[in-house]
This record gives structure tokens, C-alpha cells and sequence, in this order.
């Protein structure tokens, strides 16, 4: 699975859903599909090497796209893993929390990513994960965050991130796509 930064953001690098898989699959990855408009691309490779997996992906989106595209791979297991290593009670209070997974591109860690965050008592919250970090914060204080400061930080270049539904939706696609048929 890639998880695309920087598409269909405030108008910016505009790609269709139809668009992109049709890019995919025209660099042969095959069981292509998409969920939400924000670059959630699901796929089946086979196996190989990562970084060349990934190099290939940004290749074709750069070249079809006309973006300097940069992307987050995570198989099947590291999903599972990301989801199921939240923390305690993660995600369980939308309404008073808004829960996002920021995943992490290498050489990026856990420590440095929480490192560029600015967290403030009482409204944000950040916890590391298996190649990801955990942030909540506080709806009713959400213009108080020091969360978003992120995007001003270097590291953001090598952070996508995903609400927690999302994050969740993915694993369950994941999960139906790889579940045996009957």
C-alpha cells in the first residue's frame, strides 16, 4: 500500500482516483485501488525490494502527474502493526478527540518526529509507534494546537498523515483484500 503526500490538498497536485490507479497499473502493479480522494492506494506487488518499489512509485507519479512525488509504503503487516500498537484507548472519543497517524518516511524515526512536534499540556497528545506517530487533540482547544506547527518543521517532508478512521479503513481493505475467497 502508498500512501501519496501532498495530493489533492488545497488544490494542489489535483489527481483523480480513476487517474491514478490507471497509473499504477500501467507500471504493472496489479488489484489496484483507491480509498478516499487523499492517495490511499492499494496494490498487490509481489515481493521485491522496498526502496526500489518505493523509487518506482514516485518515478510514475512524477512522470504521469508532473509532481515532485514523494510516498509512504507499508505492507499488509506493518498496517496491522501500526494499528494494533496505538496506544491504549487511541481513537475510542472522536468526539472530544481528533486522532491522526503520522507515518514516517526513512530515515525518519519515531524520536526525531516527536522531537519536531510542539505539544501543548491539556490539548495535545503524541506517542511513537512502529513507524508512525500517535497524535490526539483536543476538539474544543483545537485552535490552541501546537500540532500543525509541524508542516513548518523540516521533518515534515518525510511525515504523510492519516486521521485515525482512515488509518483504520485502510487495515480493514487491507484485511478484505487479503481474507480467502470462498
Amino acid at each position: 500500500m502508498a500512501l501519496l503526500r501532498g495530493i489533492n490538498v488545497g488544490g494542489r497536485n489535483r489527481i483523480r482516483m480513476a487517474d491514478l490507479v490507471a497509473g499504477f497499473e500501467a507500471v504493472g502493479f496489479e488489484d489496484v485501488r483507491t480509498y478516499i480522494q487523499s492517495g490511499n492506494v492499494l496494490f498487490g506487488t509481489g515481493s521485491g525490494d522496498r526502496a526500489a518499489l518505493i523509487e518506482r512509485v514516485e518515478a510514475m507519479l512524477s512522470e504521469r502527474f508532473g509532481y515532485a512525488a514523494t510516498v509512504v509504503v507499508r505492507s499488509h503487516a506493518e498496517m496491522r502493526a501500526a494499528v494494533a500498537e496505538a496506544p491504549p484507548g487511541f481513537g475510542t472519543e472522536p468526539d472530544r478527540f481528533r486522532y491522526d497517524a503520522l507515518f514516517l518516511m526513512p530515515p525518519l524515526t519515531s524520536a526525531e518526529a516527536l522531537d519536531a512536534l510542539t505539544l501543548r499540556d491539556g490539548v495535545d497528545t503524541a506517542s511513537p509507534g512502529p513507524g508512525v506517530v500517535y497524535t490526539t487533540r483536543l476538539i474544543e482547544r483545537a485552535t490552541q494546537s501546537g500540532i500543525n506547527r509541524i508542516a513548518s518543521h523540516p521533518a515534515y517532508a518525510r511525515i504523510t498523515i492519516r486521521n485515525w478512521n482512515t488509518t483504520s479503513r485502510l487495515l480493514a481493505l487491507l484485511d478484505e483484500a487479503a481474507a480467502p475467497t470462498a
